[in-house]
């Protein structure tokens, strides 16, 4: 059973009232953008609040963090508060279809997302984790859709996803004007598959020469250790580092 918090060098994640916990590859996609100097952030289904302290922790960006879930909003909201960033992220609970809706004139500078990303296949009991694991309630034309609106011109659309559907929302993204300009291809070990995919969007791509700039990580080596790689990404972050 996953613990009721995980604690962080400057902050606590409390995720008892959370379905989706802390997890490894979150961490990378907060710890993996590059902040430049955006001054607005938006945290597209924040859970645990996890993703927006990350990165208020490393910029002093005005962050909103939206979720969809009422329990997992308030817990995100009682993370932030007790946090030392609680100046700078604000939590809407509604959805993020709502949200477009309520502030057509919001603009930010960066977009981050760990979205749902399975569909009707292996649903389980827990209506509150099928919400956070499954596409019905914000499918990726709902979210690139939102996307679309809600990011400025030179604006960054950072997301996290298994690698078949990181090919999906690519495609899709297309369509929305989105061009990807940045992709992370994270492993759990030396020489296993793909686990999971972070891919950066903007209406301007930012990879040179109009080319995909490509990245890899591995967790762990086969000796079962951290990689230098990973510690360094999150020393900033994990108490063990």
């Amino acid at each position: 059973m996953p613990n009721s918090y995980f604690q962080f060098k400057q902050f606590t994640i409390q995720q008892a009232d959370c379905a989706m916990k802390v997890c490894t590859d979150s961490c990378i996609l907060g710890a993996y953008p590059q902040m430049a100097d955006y001054q607005r952030v938006l945290d597209i289904g924040t859970g645990t609040g996890l993703l927006a302290l990350m990165l208020a922790q490393r910029s002093t960006a005005t962050l909103d963090a939206v979720e969809i879930d009422a329990l997992a909003a308030q817990q995100a909201r009682e993370n932030v508060k007790n946090s030392p960033f609680a100046s700078q992220i604000t939590v809407f609970q509604q959805a993020i279809q709502d949200f477009v809706a309520q502030y057509p004139q919001a603009r930010y500078d960066m977009i981050i997302a760990n979205p749902p990303f399975f569909k009707n296949n292996w649903k389980t009991e827990d209506i509150a984790k099928n919400q956070a694991l499954h596409s019905e309630s914000l499918n990726f034309d709902d979210l690139l859709a939102a996307v679309a609106q809600l990011l400025t011109s030179k604006g960054s659309f950072w997301v996290l996803l298994p690698e078949y559907e990181a090919q999906i929302l690519a495609q899709k993204a297309l369509v929305f004007g989105l061009r990807a300009a940045h992709r992370l291809l994270i492993y759990n070990r030396p020489e296993t598959k793909i686990f999971r995919v972070i891919q950066s969007f903007g209406f301007e791509s930012q990879a040179i020469d109009n080319q995909m700039v490509s990245q890899t990580l591995v967790i762990k080596n086969n000796k079962n250790e951290y990689t230098s790689e990973f510690k360094d990404l999150l020393k900033h972050y994990y108490l063990i580092f």
